[in-house]
C-alpha cells in the first residue's frame, strides 16, 4: 500500500467511526441536557380533593383548589425533587354523600392521600372513609372538633379550631365591654359546631351566656326572619357562622333595618368572596381570619403567592392563600418521608412538622393539637375600603 493509499485508508476509517458515534453522543447530550431539566421522577404523589365546584359555594371551593394546585404546579416546575405532585381535584357540589362517593373514588384509583375537602359534613365523612381505607386526610376547609379527636391522629390541620375563632372574637368583644351576644348560624353540621364553640368559649371565659340564636338555610338570599328574631333581641355582637352568600344577606338587611352593632364572621365565610358580595355595605363587618392578609406584601409567603398568581392571572384571595399554605406544608412533609414512604411512614414525617417557617408565617402539624391562636386575626374593612386589625 502506498502513502496516498494509507491516508485514504486512515481518512475512511476515521469518517465511518465518526459516522457511528456522532449520533450516539448527540443523543448523550440531549439526554445530559434534559437531565437538567427533568428530573428523574422517582414517584408520583397523587393528591385527592373533593370540594364545591359548582353550586352556592363553588367560590369558596375554587379559589382554595386554585391555590393548591398553583404551589404544587410551581414546585413541580423546579424540578429540584424527585418527586412530582398530582392534583386530582372532583366536584361535589357541597353534597356530603357526592363528597363521600368522591373519596373512596379517588382512594380507588389510587390517590396517595385526601388533601384538602371542605364543609364540616364532607370533611367528617372523608376523615372516616381514609381511616377505613388507611389514608391520611390532610388540610380540611373545617373546623370541626370532631376531627381533632384522639380517633382521627390521621387528620392533619391547617387551619385552627372553631372554637380558638370564637375564642379570640369574644375576648375582643370583652374587651370592648359588648356582652349580649347572638348567633346567626347556617343549618347544618357547620352551624352546629359554630354554636357549640361559641357556647363553649363563653364558658371558658366566665361571660354571659348568648342572648339568643337563629338559623339560615345553606348559603341563602333569604334573611328576614332571622334578621327580626335577632334584632329584636337587641344584642351588641352578632357573631355569623354562615358562608358567603347568607352572611351577604344577612348583614345588607341588618344594616338597612337599623342595626348598628358589630357583625363578627368565621373564617369559613371567605373575605375577599363576602367583600364582593357585600360591596360597599362591607364596611364595618369583621371577619375572623387563619392565613396573612394577601396584601401583606412584606412577608416571603405572601410575594411567593402573588407571584405565582401573577404568572397564571388569577386574583390573590384568602381562601386561595390557604390552599397554598396547605399545599407547601403538605410537601414539606413528603420530602421528609421520602420517596418510598407509606402512609404510616408519612405520617411519622408529618407530625416532624413544628413550627416550620412558609416565609413569615410557621404552621404545626399534629391532629390532637390545634394551631395557636396568634394565627388568628380579626380583620374589618373600613368605608375607604382599608383593611384593619
Amino acid at each position: 500500500m502506498t502513502e496516498h493509499q494509507r491516508r485514504l485508508f486512515l481518512a475512511s476509517t476515521l469518517a465511518s467511526t465518526w459516522s457511528l458515534m456522532c449520533p450516539l453522543a448527540i443523543a448523550g447530550a440531549k439526554q445530559k441536557d434534559r437531565s437538567k431539566i427533568e428530573p428523574v421522577v422517582s414517584r408520583k404523589i397523587v393528591v385527592g380533593q373533593s370540594v364545591p365546584l359548582s353550586g352556592a359555594v363553588a367560590n369558596i371551593g375554587l379559589a382554595y383548589s386554585a391555590g393548591s394546585k398553583a404551589y404544587f404546579d410551581a414546585f413541580n416546575a423546579r424540578g429540584h425533587s424527585s418527586l412530582v405532585f398530582e392534583q386530582v381535584t372532583l366536584d361535589d357540589g357541597y353534597q356530603p354523600h357526592i363528597s363521600m362517593g368522591n373519596a373512596r373514588r379517588l382512594i380507588g384509583e389510587k390517590a396517595d392521600l385526601l388533601f384538602g375537602f371542605l364543609g364540616t359534613s364532607c370533611c367528617t365523612g372523608a376523615a372516616k372513609i381514609a381511616r377505613e381505607n388507611g389514608k391520611l386526610l390532610f388540610a380540611p376547609f373545617a373546623a370541626s372538633s370532631l376531627l381533632r379527636s384522639p380517633a382521627n391522629a390521621h387528620v392533619f390541620h391547617i387551619r385552627p379550631s372553631m372554637s380558638d375563632e370564637a375564642s379570640k372574637m369574644l375576648q375582643q368583644s370583652h374587651a370592648m365591654g359588648l356582652t349580649r351576644i347572638a348567633v346567626l348560624a347556617e343549618e347544618g353540621d357547620m352551624g352546629q359546631e359554630g354554636l357549640d364553640a361559641v357556647d363553649a368559649a363563653i364558658k371558658a371565659l366566665q361571660l354571659p351566656p348568648i342572648v339568643g340564636s337563629a338559623r339560615v338555610q345553606t348559603d341563602s338570599g333569604q334573611a328576614d326572619a332571622a334578621v327580626a328574631r335577632l334584632l329584636g333581641l337587641q344584642p351588641q355582637v352578632i357573631i355569623l357562622v354562615s358562608h358567603y352568600m347568607s352572611s351577604a344577606a344577612f348583614t345588607r338587611k341588618a344594616r338597612r333595618s337599623g342595626y348598628g352593632g358589630a357583625l363578627m364572621n368565621f373564617s369559613v365565610v371567605g373575605l375577599d368572596q363576602l367583600h364582593a358580595a357585600l360591596g360597599r355595605d362591607f364596611a364595618g363587618v369583621t371577619v375572623a381570619q387563619v392565613v396573612p392578609s394577601t396584601r401583606n406584601i412584606a412577608l416571603p409567603l405572601v410575594r411567593e403567592y402573588a407571584a405565582v398568581s401573577k404568572r397564571n392571572n388569577t386574583l390573590p384571595t384568602s381562601v386561595g392563600l390557604e390552599g397554598f399554605i396547605a399545599a407547601k406544608t403538605l410537601v414539606e412533609g413528603v420530602l421528609r418521608a421520602g420517596s418510598g414512604f407509606d402512609a404510616v411512614e408519612l405520617q411519622k414525617s408529618l407530625e416532624t412538622v413544628r413550627g416550620f417557617d412558609l416565609g413569615g408565617y410557621r404552621v404545626n402539624l399534629h391532629a390532637s393539637e390545634p394551631t395557636p391562636q396568634q394565627n388568628i386575626d380579626l380583620v374589618t374593612i373600613s368605608a375607604t375600603g382599608q383593611l384593619l386589625r
